[in-house]
């Protein structure tokens, strides 16, 4: 993203730049197709409308806007440059944000038994989008955008790289352990149940819910996985200012680029958008043609039920 681009392209050279900013568009465009497809399935299937897959609606259009700020790069200078950088910045926020308003809803559903999660969808709005303009304010103090090489970036010395961290990363750590944090509860309260199930029914198939749940603990790692070098890159950057490691920026700026690639496959590609895609195929796709799909994909995807089928364990118990 060109929140991480931006910083970590300070003294590179011009070839380390050039690798840095197609880097950035490859990934960012990758980030783009896959945020918008998920866009795109909530639009055309009705039947995926409902609270749960809405908000990953919400975090795939972030992902979307934040990755197409990203390949826009560098348009001009002076407003479209300020429009640039300070819109990647707040949609980028969203999206992690956005993560925690669904490590928020399972928790409170499952862990604490509320069912009034529909009622908080305005506060979850006005939690998300309030923050993310708020960091995007606070993060304009002392700021002086530049055009440099494909990005606009921003020099601004010791204090405003302060002011970066405490308006990006800080509230990024602070998701992350959030939903580390709500993720490890729903699991554990889960597979109690799940467990507590089989011995009392002797249900074998309450067995395979166990892999669903331990899906969801890999959601906290895609936040990690996309920022932690930028962290790194960040700390370094802060410490040593005139010294650039390339591998570093390289690592720094393809994790983050990739961000809404990985949130589109964990939090999307679920088994109500693969059963809606496989339902529309076999209206539009002739009998003769369904016949040579792998039997594999024939027998599984009509069964698909839906990510949180392990409620019911807990519904019964």
């Amino acid at each position: 993203m060109a929140a991480s681009g931006q910083a970590a392209a300070g003294t590179l050279s011009l070839h380390d730049r050039e690798i840095l900013s197609a880097l950035n568009v490859g990934a960012s465009s990758l980030s783009f197709v896959g945020s918008g497809f998920i866009v795109l399935c909530y639009v055309l299937f009705k039947e995926l409308r409902k609270l749960s897959f809405k908000l990953v609606f919400y975090l795939a259009l972030s992902d979307m806007l934040c990755s197409f700020f990203s390949i826009v790069g560098d348009p001009s200078k002076g407003f479209f440059c300020y429009a640039q950088g300070y819109s990647t910045h707040f949609f980028c926020v969203a999206s992690f944000l956005w993560t925690t308003v669904i490590a928020f809803t399972l928790h409170r559903t499952v862990v604490r038994h509320k069912t009034d999660v529909d009622d908080l969808e305005a506060m979850f709005h006005l939690y998300v989008w309030g923050i993310s303009l708020a960091m995007t304010v606070v993060r304009s103090i002392g700021n002086d955008h530049k055009h440099f090489g494909a990005w606009c970036w921003t020099q601004t010395g010791r204090t405003g790289k302060a002011v970066h961290f405490i308006t990006f990363y800080a509230p990024l750590w602070g998701a992350i352990l959030y939903n580390g944090f709500s993720y490890f509860q729903v699991i554990r309260m889960l597979n109690n149940a799940t467990h507590m199930a089989v011995g009392m029914s002797y249900q074998p198939d309450a067995r395979a819910d166990v892999k669903a749940l331990n899906r969801w603990g890999y959601y906290p790692l895609i936040l990690i996985g996309s920022w932690a070098f930028g962290t790194i890159n960040r700390i370094h950057d802060f410490i040593d200012p005139g010294h650039k490691i390339f591998w570093l920026s390289f690592l720094d700026v393809g994790a983050a680029a990739l961000m809404g690639l990985f949130n589109s496959i964990a939090y999307g590609l679920n088994s109500s958008v693969r059963r809606a895609i496989h339902e529309r195929m076999e209206l539009l796709w002739p009998e003769r043609l369904r016949r040579w799909w792998p039997n594999k994909l024939r027998s599984r995807l009509p069964q698909q039920e839906s990510e949180l089928v392990p409620l019911k364990v807990q519904q019964q118990y």
